[in-house]
């Protein structure tokens, strides 16, 4: 799994990582300055092995690099930035 395993797909709004195969998402929409991560979704083979927290940490990453905000409406991601509080400082 490398960087170019992940891209953002404006068509579909939705950021995507591909691994094995198969593709884990989290969709997204924009919001006067945010981004808004609203599903995170991994396929069930490719659970339990720490993909979607890399998919959040990459996504987060590019929220940060391109100046936005980010707004958590995913469980997943709120709990990932909860655990992770060098985010905090990008939540709207």
């Amino acid at each position: 799994m490398t960087m170019s395993d992940f891209r953002i797909n404006e068509q579909n709004r939705q950021f995507e990582l591909d691994v094995e195969g198969q593709k884990a998402i989290i969709t997204y929409s924009k919001k006067e300055g945010a981004i808004a991560l609203n599903h995170t979704e991994v396929p069930e083979s490719l659970q339990g092995k720490g993909i979607a927290n890399k998919i959040v940490s990459q996504a987060l990453n590019y929220i940060k690099e391109n100046g936005f905000k980010v707004i958590p409406n995913c469980s997943f991601v709120a709990a990932y930035i909860q655990r992770h509080p060098e985010w905090k400082s990008l939540v709207k």
